[in-house]
């Protein structure tokens, strides 16, 4: 991967302090860790449903559902005949 954006920090680097490549090291290691973490889980099918059953039971999640339902009602309902 050599695209000029890589080139451009590439250079930028060697421009640092030791003290500051090393600050730079551990933010990068741990985004990717973040970055890993938060792919296993989007993956997770489990981790996904149990985040669902989560929201299904939050109260404020609950309410704005209802709040929005309430707003649109009528409108679903426009143009519709009943069967």
């Amino acid at each position: 991967m050599n695209s000029p954006h890589l080139l451009k920090i590439e250079r930028d680097l060697r421009a640092l302090s030791l003290e500051e490549l090393e600050w730079i090291l551990k933010l990068i290691t741990r985004q990717v860790q973040e970055k890993k973490q938060i792919s296993n889980k989007l993956s997770d099918v489990k981790y996904i449903n149990e985040q669902l059953v989560e929201m299904a039971s939050d109260l404020d999640i609950k309410t704005e559902i209802t709040s929005i339902n309430n707003e649109f009602g009528i409108t679903e309902m426009d143009g519709l005949e009943k069967l």
